[in-house]
């Protein structure tokens, strides 16, 4: 392909990129606030100490209501780009969605591990999401998976034990293990 038809064919691409960017991160960004208003509300359930005037919810209260309002702002700037993007091009929300697939592999991990985290307690879930992400990370055969089993050891059990025996702080146990 010669240059004069490579940059003919630029714009087209490039108005199709900003419509697939713009709807890609409309719905994302929606999908991440739903998300972060659901542990708002949950964060209000946590435990509170003697030690803690306002409770043990509200920071992760106000980070995440913090976080609802920044997606917010990106979901109507994503609506503005789409109303304004050629509505003839439809192509590139797909391209948008494959070229992260290990983004959205890894944001699917992290829900499955907060979704387990109750069940399983945080050490065990701790260490199945850092094997996981490290695998959907290419992590698959031989010394590399043995590298990531090792990862994911150090860390998921070893936070759990610097935690529960150095700073004293309890985290959650499941109700299964």
């Amino acid at each position: 392909m010669s240059e004069t038809t490579d940059m003919a064919s630029r714009p087209g691409r490039e108005a199709s990129s900003e419509r697939g960017k713009a709807l890609a991160n409309l719905i994302f960004n929606a999908a991440l606030a739903a998300l972060f208003v659901g542990l708002f509300v949950q964060a209000g359930d946590l435990p509170s100490s003697m030690w803690e005037p306002l409770g043990a919810g509200s920071f992760p209260r106000l980070i995440l209501g913090a976080l609802v309002i920044f997606n917010l702002a990106i979901v109507v700037q994503s609506a503005l780009a789409l109303r304004q993007a050629d509505p003839a091009t439809r192509v590139g929300v797909g391209r948008w969605f494959v070229q992260r697939r290990l983004a959205f592999a890894t944001l699917a991990a992290f829900c499955v591990y907060a979704l387990l985290m109750p069940w399983i307690g945080f050490a065990l879930a701790s260490l199945l999401f850092l094997l996981a992400v490290q695998v959907i990370l290419g992590a698959r055969r031989g010394r590399r998976l043995l590298i990531a089993c090792l990862v994911a050891a150090v860390f998921g059990l070893g936070l759990y034990a610097l935690f529960s025996h150095v700073f004293l702080i309890s985290l959650p146990s499941g109700r299964l293990w």
